[in-house]
Order: structure tokens, then sequence, then C-alpha cells
């Protein structure tokens, strides 16, 4: 027997075998610090968990409106116009279970097969395999450390054609933290508006995970006229320490939201219902812990950037957001490890540190730009100072 040629077009989340990989570690007993998953370890706020508790107590158990119950549609338009003066209907929003699952939604909803969908890369690793499984070709922007991992207005100018039905633009970018500024969406938008078949995926998950007092912005707020061809897609997973309870959120054009619910109503029907009363709480409640937990976030991101940029062959970048570091490593690809193996690749060296030093991080293969390696650094400060000594000494024993 086979599988479908679609389920053969894609490829494991590598950022979820490595998590497995670490659990099972952890499982035997071994000392393994992981650095690969991509979520906050601070703890979901109390009254969110309370909210849920209510809505368990009064009977919110029953199957909802296949996108969304209205009372979680109306604090998703509240939270646009409130964070992002995005006006929107309740028509125009769409909740899922998760990010993915919007992102799956939107693509398998309008891509036929030869569409192309333009990915800046380094990427999150689920994109390019939805459009693969969709049936439409994946196709790639390369911006390095030395364009601090932004594309270039030329560049995206260079890879739209005529058959490009989405362009994604994710800000702050998971997996490098990197996020685009106001003026830089405008010179990406007066692109775009010179391209009015192309619909814009615009990723802002990490929206409210950002340091240095860099301004968030979105790219239908900056630019208008492409608010009628944008899907602003969002979530309560990152914020608000959620990724389990599994709610994303997107508004944008009429017939967008209503292709992608007809397609939720014959896939996953309603996201669970407890989860969307959590979310309504979370996204109506009161703001102000996230602003110690970026805090918190910002002082490791420091600590992890200065020990990794120690280590001589490593460049790695200081990023305006998310809890990602991806820090590049050319100048250690040719060296030799203790066991007399060179390293080639930035999976085999992966695999080194997580033999060596034991380390869990995700190779830079899975994103799309080699050599380098993608840390989570949404754990203890302890920990990652421990991890990072561990790597400095793994990577000072390779000849």
């Amino acid at each position: 027997m086979q599988t479908s040629a679609a389920l053969q077009r894609i490829q494991p989340s590598a950022t979820l075998a490595m998590t497995s990989r670490v659990f099972e570690l952890k499982r035997q007993g071994i000392d393994v610090i992981g650095l690969g998953a991509g979520e906050p370890d601070f703890d979901t706020p109390d009254f969110v968990k309370e909210a849920a508790i209510e809505a368990i107590r009064a009977g919110k158990t029953k199957y909802t409106n296949v996108d969304g119950t209205p009372e979680l549609k109306q604090a998703v338009v509240a939270k646009f116009a409130r964070d992002n003066g995005l006006t929107y209907a309740e028509n125009q929003i769409s909740v899922n279970s998760g990010g993915k699952h919007t992102l799956f939604n939107a693509f398998c909803a309008t891509i036929d097969a030869g569409d192309e969908v333009v990915i800046p890369a380094p990427y999150w690793v689920s994109y390019p395999d939805v459009v693969e499984f969709a049936g439409g070709k994946p196709v790639f922007i390369a911006a390095g450390a030395d364009q601090n991992y932004k594309i270039r207005p030329e560049q995206l100018e260079a890879a739209i054609t005529a058959k490009t039905k989405w362009v994604v633009l994710n800000s702050p970018s998971n997996p490098t933290g990197a996020a685009y500024s106001a003026a830089e969406l405008k010179a990406l938008g007066e692109v775009l508006e010179r391209h009015p078949h192309v619909l814009i995926y615009a990723d802002d998950m990490y929206e409210h995970i950002l340091y240095d007092g860099f301004e968030f912005a979105t790219i239908a707020q900056v630019v208008p006229s492409l608010y009628d061809r944008t899907l602003t897609a969002n979530g309560v997973s990152k914020a608000y320490a959620m990724t389990g309870w599994r709610i994303g959120y997107a508004g944008g054009p009429v017939w967008l939201i209503k292709a992608m619910g007809k397609l939720q109503s014959q896939s996953t029907s309603n996201p669970c219902s407890i989860s969307q009363a959590a979310s309504v709480a979370a996204l109506n409640g009161d703001q102000s812990f996230l602003k110690e937990r970026v805090a918190a976030f910002q002082g490791r991101r420091d600590l992890v950037v200065s020990m990794l940029n120690q280590i001589n062959g490593m460049t790695c970048p200081r990023p305006e957001g998310a809890f990602y570091v991806y820090p590049e490593f050319a100048g250690l690809i040719g060296k030799t490890t203790p066991k007399g193996q060179t390293i080639t690749t930035d999976e085999e060296m992966i695999a080194y540190l997580l033999d060596e030093a034991k380390v869990a991080a995700v190779h830079g293969a899975a994103f799309g730009l080699s050599p380098a390696m993608r840390i989570s650094y949404a754990t203890s400060e302890a920990l990652l100072t421990e991890a990072c000594t561990r790597i400095q000494t793994a990577c000072a024993a390779l000849r």
C-alpha cells in the first residue's frame, strides 16, 4: 500500500522531531538541554486558566460555529483595532486550531497546481511543506545575516511572476527573530502594489515579543491599499504561553475567510470550545504581564548572543524579537570532532552537539539557510548559561 502523492511531497516537522527526540532522551535519564522547541517556558496566565475552568463549569463543552464563537471573533476584531489599527467585521475573522491550521486552511483553499508562493529564507519549517501539499511551488528568497535576515524590495520584485499566488511575510521571524520596521514593510508593499494578483500572508505570531523599543507593524496597516488581499494571521500561543491550547486566528477578505471556513467544516470543524473561551479572556484581559515576560526574554537573548559570539567560527546576530537566535557557523564546517568525524553540514554539527554537549538545537537546513542552527532561548538563564558553555566547549574541541 502507498500513501498519497500529496503526503509524499512533504516532510515531518524538523522542529517537532527534535522536540520528540529530547523527550525520549530525558525519559532515558540523559541530561540533555533542549533548545529546539518554539515554546515559552512561562505558564499560561492564571486569569486565562480561570476563564477556561469557568467555561467548563458553565457547560461550554458543545460544538461552536465552525470557525470560531461570536465572542472570540469579537475579541479578535477588538484586538486588531486596538493593537494594529485594522478594522475587520466578524465575517472577516477566522479562528483555527493553531497558527499552523490557519496557514493550512489559507493555502489549501487557494493554491492550485503550479501556483508559486514566495517565501523568504530562513523560513518557518511549515511554509514550504504546506505549499507543496497543496500542489504549489515554493519560491525562496535568501536573506542571510548580512541582510539581518530580511529580504529587500528588489529581491521581492525579482521573485514575483505571473504564477505567484502568495507572498509570505513573517515578522518577528521564526527562526531568526528578525523584525521588519514600518519603513521596511512600506518598501516591500510598494512592490506588492504593482502586482495586484498576489495575496499576502502576514504571520504576526510573535507580535508582542519585541526588544529595545522596536515598534511592531504589519503590512495591511502600513500599506492600506493591500488590505483587501492580505491575510493577517496571529494567535495566542506565544505571547500568552498557550501553545497547547491550539488557537490561531486571522483577519482577511470575506471571500477568503469563507473559503477557509468551508475547508475547516470538512476537516477539524470548530476549535476546542474551552480553548476559545480562554482565548477571549487572553485577548480582552489585562496585558500588563507581557512587559515583564518580554524583559526576561530580552535578558536571555543578550546572554545567548554574547556567549555564542565568543565562539571562533560562529556569528550570532542580535534579533529584534521572538525568542530565537540563528547563529551561522561557516567557520566550523570542515573541522574534525575528537572522534575523528569531519563536520560537513549543519545537520552533522547538530548531531555532534547533541552527542558531545548534550544540547539539542535544530539544523539550519530545515529552515532553508545553511550552515546555521536555530536556538530557542525560551528557558531559564541558568539552563541557557549551561547550554552555551557546553556549546563553547564542544566547538573548542573541534580541530
